[in-house]
């Protein structure tokens, strides 16, 4: 089982005073997080990619370079890259470089993004939405597994038989498929042989097991062994000493931002209630003591199969100080517990598995 974080670099006004972090600054403090997860054991750290006011990293590969140099072990991944609006030689070659850089631990989490600002930043029309990431994505594996491509879509100008460099250490270079939890990306990235991260941010956790089934009968479909497939999951949640406390520090920016999103997208208010309900064992909401989120990672690796767990914090803007704290409880003490009570009950459950 592994343990990690991921993170959008948030710069949305503090909900008390107003203040907004520059975006230099959130981008700093958050190669400090990076470093600390894998001085504290993490397992992975992924970067989303954004392209407006209240993210920082439209560029995840730069920050995670930037990383890359100042950790040993943690693997570094984006989360996501919006390959819609990506050019996948460039995204290849950021992340063979970060690749270069770490040793070896580089990966792609490929999506096709829940935000569209980058779609006419870059100059796409939205109603080419799912034939840009389908042709961007075989593209982006035809250059992980060769170092010459020769390559022609309708999107991107062909490629006849160039090489793309540098080469990344690892062969290939891990791609995985983000997925919201459309049906279509889970059986596509069980077909192309690709792990799969499930942003699991709503409703009950169980209600992704039966994509979670979908995505292994695709791989045994397409010839792949569907238990050597890792499949994660990206869900929101804060760590600290005392449950309560969790909540209280955590509702405010994370009320703020699902509201702005909200009033965006036609979303209902989202107040304390929701929040609370939440975080119950069956919500989506890993907030808590360390042992109460444990308790819910463990839940989601028994229930819905999950192999990787990010907790995405924050959600909105917090104090640099009370991230690195939650950082810390997960990997000094949240990932112990899960990692034992989980190799217990694998070890017991071996066949079934």
């Amino acid at each position: 089982m592994e343990i990690g974080i991921s993170t959008f670099v948030e710069t949305t006004p503090d909900v008390k005073t107003g203040e907004v972090v520059s975006h230099a600054q959130r981008i700093r403090e958050v190669v400090e997080e990076i470093v600390l997860a894998d001085q504290v054991g993490l397992d992975i750290f992924g970067v989303g990619e954004h392209h407006r006011e209240d993210f920082a990293a439209s560029s995840p590969a730069v920050i995670l370079a930037a990383a890359a140099s100042k950790t040993e072990k943690i693997r570094l991944t984006s989360a996501v890259t919006v390959l819609s609006s990506a050019d996948p030689v460039r995204v290849y070659q950021d992340f063979a470089t970060v690749d270069a850089i770490s040793n070896g631990r580089a990966e792609i989490m490929a999506g096709r993004g829940s935000f569209i600002e980058s779609f006419p930043l870059f100059g796409y029309d939205l109603k080419d939405y799912d034939e840009l990431f389908e042709e961007k994505l075989d593209l982006l594996l035809k250059i992980c597994s060769s170092e010459k491509v020769t390559w022609q879509g309708k999107h991107r100008a062909a490629i006849n038989n160039l090489g793309v460099y540098p080469r990344a250490v690892q062969d290939p270079l891990p791609v995985w498929i983000g997925s919201g939890g459309n049906s279509e990306s889970v059986v596509r990235a069980g077909l192309l042989g690709l792990p799969l991260v499930l942003a699991i941010i709503g409703g009950s956790p169980r209600q992704f097991a039966p994509l979670v089934k979908l995505y292994k009968k695709a791989l045994e479909h397409a010839g792949h062994d569907s238990s050597k497939f890792p499949v994660a999951s990206h869900s929101h949640g804060f760590i600290a000493e005392e449950t309560e406390l969790a909540a209280d520090k955590f509702f405010p920016s994370t009320q703020h931002v699902m509201n702005k999103l909200g009033r965006e997208r036609g979303w209902s208010h989202y107040d304390r209630s929701s929040f609370d309900s939440a975080r119950s064992l069956e919500g989506a909401l890993y907030v808590g003591d360390s042992k109460t989120v444990a308790e819910k990672i463990i839940h989601l690796r028994k229930n819905v199969g999950i192999t990787r767990f990010m907790l995405h914090v924050p959600v909105g803007s917090m104090p640099h100080e009370d991230v690195m704290n939650a950082i810390k409880l997960l990997g000094t003490e949240v990932a112990p517990i899960v990692r034992k009570e989980v190799a217990i009950w694998e070890a017991e459950n071996k066949e079934q598995l």
